[in-house]
């Protein structure tokens, strides 16, 4: 039962990383293009983790670090993108 929760974790991880992926051949804003990416990503991402954390218990400190990473990077690689993106006269 573990095994199957496992690979359904991980399978829904690689549907959000093409899901994701889309979006950038439509013809919408680069910021939208970029918001869809990061957040599939991120949310694909953590699903693989979570999947291998079922799968390897053992690796549990390992993959947690990297589910706490990848939330936190993610979280505040949107925000410094957000800001690179304003007018400079907004800045202050």
């Amino acid at each position: 039962m573990i095994d199957l929760l496992s690979y359904g974790c991980i399978t829904l991880g690689v549907v959000f990383w093409f899901w994701g992926t889309w979006p950038l051949l439509g013809p919408r804003s680069v910021l939208f293009k970029l918001h869809s990416l990061s957040v599939a990503d991120t949310l694909g991402s953590m699903a693989i983790v979570v999947g291998l954390l079922l799968k390897i218990p053992s690796e549990w400190p390992l993959l947690v670090l990297g589910l706490i990473t990848l939330a936190l990077w993610n979280t505040v690689l949107g925000y410094v993108l957000a800001y690179c993106s304003t007018p400079e006269d907004s800045h202050d």
